[in-house]
């Protein structure tokens, strides 16, 4: 993984750090695993808009993810190590000794040609998905079910991991990306290793534009806006705008916004650090 700098021949250049993609191995994605991506531009089935700041951007198509793992015992190879456009992280093609194609969230250290496989009594090694009641403590897991086989739902994201750090009664206790503490069922899967680019959070656009191929429309700050907008906007000249909140008035700032009966709550044993 390495980033790439520019020579500031343009203004745009200056600034802007991009990923080099010398781990990607394949450009074209693979057919059978593509799926229709539909675009609201942030409006409900009325036309009425409910999100604001998205629309645009460049066309798209779904990439079918395998989250579940759960082709045991049958090992796969990688075949290949592609770009996402849905995701921050890379993924990789894997092609099943019985011949089904699959896509995964490819972890830090997958390269092509490697083997792995999914199940019990599997070696703990990078890319391999064990059930949490046979990892190694201290092992660094990435795609955390939260049900048993729910599929993956927890450290995702480019460079993200989480920590097994010990096991009690029917419970894993496990250290999340957030710092937080909490307890998951034995019988849940993890993937063993960091996910990949993980240099992605380095990365700087270096123009609007670019936000614009992702999607993204251009954000305007509540302070700038009417009294009718916004509680915060309002004001003659530059007015700081009062207390910091949302456009519905919800304090923006170091309000806890979890519900304290919340179910899964008796779960966590330390919460996440501010």
């Amino acid at each position: 993984m390495a980033l790439k700098k520019f020579k500031p021949t343009t203004s745009s250049q200056r600034f802007k750090i991009i990923s080099a993609f010398d781990d990607i191995t394949a450009s074209k994605p693979e057919k059978s695993l593509l799926a229709p991506k539909k675009r609201s531009g942030g409006r409900n089935s009325e036309g009425k808009m409910t999100m604001r700041y998205l629309g645009g951007g460049h066309k798209q198509k779904y990439r079918i993810i395998d989250f579940k793992r759960d082709k045991e015992d049958i090992p796969a190879k990688v075949k290949s190590i592609e770009y996402d456009p849905n995701r921050t992280a890379r993924i990789a093609l894997l092609f099943y000794v019985d011949g089904e194609k699959r896509y995964i969230i490819a972890p830090q250290g997958l390269k092509e040609g490697m083997e792995i496989v999914s199940g019990k009594g599997v070696s703990p090694d990078v890319g391999n998905t064990l059930y949490l009641s046979e990892i190694p403590f201290g092992t660094i897991i990435h795609n955390i079910e939260l049900r048993p086989g729910q599929g993956g739902k927890m450290a995702r994201s480019a460079g993200s991991y989480a920590q097994l750090m010990s096991r009690e009664g029917k419970f894993a206790i496990v250290k999340m990306p957030s710092g937080e503490t909490r307890m998951i069922l034995q019988t849940c899967k993890a993937t063993i290793g960091m996910v990949s680019n993980s240099d992605h959070s380095l990365e700087v656009s270096g123009k609007a534009g670019r936000a614009r191929w992702l999607g993204r429309r251009p954000r305007v700050r509540g302070v700038v806006m009417n009294p009718v907008d916004h509680p915060m906007g309002g004001g003659e000249g530059r007015s700081s705008g009062g207390h910091p909140r949302s456009r519905k008035g919800l304090p923006a700032k170091g309000y806890k916004t979890r519900s304290k009966k919340k179910a899964s709550n008796k779960y966590i044993i330390e919460k996440r650090k501010k």
